[in-house]
């Protein structure tokens, strides 16, 4: 899978309102067949940060997510509430769903 962590800092003003503005990106996203999940988090310490979990299922599943049409209006939509250019991680890792933490096994 590629599987993707993406930091937006969003300008003050934005930053309660992000999870709103970013939700049509958001959902068109989750909704392509490629996506495995598209999920976004709130730093607990500084709270005009957002962090993006992303994971597609395999490298032409990425292109077509980057080549959609909502990508695209989101490159136009989305800048704008931002205060920097988002930092990214882009790897390949084998496999398409999340491992368990064996560090932390919950016995029930």
């Amino acid at each position: 899978m590629i599987f993707i962590t993406a930091r937006f800092r969003i300008r003050p003003e934005d930053a309660d309102r992000w999870p709103e503005i970013a939700r049509p990106f958001t959902e068109a996203t989750r909704a392509e067949p490629g996506c495995l999940w598209f999920d976004w988090s709130r730093s607990l310490d500084d709270p005009a940060e957002y962090v993006l979990v992303e994971a597609f299922v395999d490298g032409d599943a990425g292109a077509a997510h980057v080549g959609s049409a909502h990508f695209k209006a989101a490159q136009q939509e989305l800048p704008p509430h931002l205060a920097e250019t988002p930092r990214i991680i882009n790897f390949e890792v084998p496999g398409t769903t999340w491992s368990e933490l064996g560090e932390l096994a919950v016995d029930r």
